[in-house]
């Protein structure tokens, strides 16, 4: 199947009729909030690591005149309950699928963290019709795992939770080429001023990176969790939908050629001069347009 996308950032019209917030309850009792809007057959949109569903608002904007577009909030983020001693993988897979009974839903989008999430739910609940992932972070540096978490949980430990993203931020080599330019004085000098900023004027919709900065460790739990499970997606029968950006990282990209090589049920799209963040709101950096675009030929 060949998907044909553009890059033109074309006006998002905010949907006319705003969304609804709901809650559901997952199996160990956490209560899992989300948005609604739009109408239409039904798509969970999953985010990643430094975000919660408000940074994808402007994506489900561009969704909602043809799905019914559902906005989770993962655990310890935004809407939804924090986490618990214990929780893995199995724990979101258990907060995905209540939503999906809930609402109905039998299409997922999962973004990065997201993404690893919606591909064990694929592989493990029947409900899963289509699964449109995008850049799962399969193929992280063990030299980064080993050398950089440590490193972010002490300073989270420590309270330092300016330096603690930054940590985390490299060890998933985020950020523009500038990021890597600057001094680690001056980055996190910019993010400690952020964050007061935030604790003054608030985040808006978004989550405030103050309680941002705990839930990297449960991100990079995903990725330790399922590495070295690769073979075992080769019997996910769902379609699957593989996305990625031009300007990504190379690892990334070396987590889509793996999965492209054995996903019996896929199909592979590069998004041009993206990059990890594009299905982000654009104030924070994303082109939620191309990514609409893919998502609405996929689940049509």
């Amino acid at each position: 199947m060949q998907l044909e996308t553009s890059s033109k950032q074309a006006p998002i019209v905010p949907w006319q009729d705003g969304y609804s917030t709901s809650f559901v309850t997952s199996q160990d009792g956490t209560t899992i909030g989300y948005r609604q809007l739009g109408h239409g057959p039904g798509v969970v949109l999953l985010h990643g690591a430094a975000s919660s569903g408000y940074n994808h608002l402007q994506l489900a904007e561009a969704l909602a005149d043809t799905f019914t577009v559902y906005l989770a909030d993962r655990r310890g983020r935004g809407l939804s309950g924090p986490y618990h001693v214990g929780d893995n993988l199995q724990t979101e897979v258990d907060d995905l699928e209540a939503l999906l009974r809930n609402t109905g839903a039998c299409n997922i989008f999962g973004v990065s963290a997201g993404a690893i999430i919606c591909l064990q739910a694929a592989l493990t609940l029947p409900i899963i019709r289509k699964a449109a992932i995008y850049e799962p972070p399969l193929s992280v540096s063990s030299s980064a795992l080993t050398t950089l978490l440590p490193r972010y949980e002490s300073e989270i430990a420590q309270g330092k939770l300016a330096a603690a993203l930054i940590t985390g931020m490299k060890a998933a080599e985020m950020g523009p080429p500038l990021f890597n330019a600057l001094p680690r004085w001056l980055l996190e000098f910019a993010v400690r001023m952020q964050i007061k900023s935030e604790d003054k004027k608030g985040a808006g919709g978004y989550v405030p990176m103050r309680e941002i900065a705990p839930t990297l460790h449960y991100d990079f739990q995903l990725v330790t969790e399922i590495s070295n499970s690769m073979e075992n997606f080769r019997a996910l029968h769902s379609e699957v939908l593989l996305i990625g950006g031009s300007t990504s990282p190379a690892y990334l990209k070396a987590s889509l050629d793996a999965l492209e090589r054995v996903l019996p049920h896929a199909t592979r799209i590069e998004l041009p001069g993206v990059g990890h963040a594009a299905s982000w709101n654009r104030d924070r950096g994303g082109q939620p347009v191309p990514v609409a675009q893919a998502l609405q030929q996929f689940f049509a």
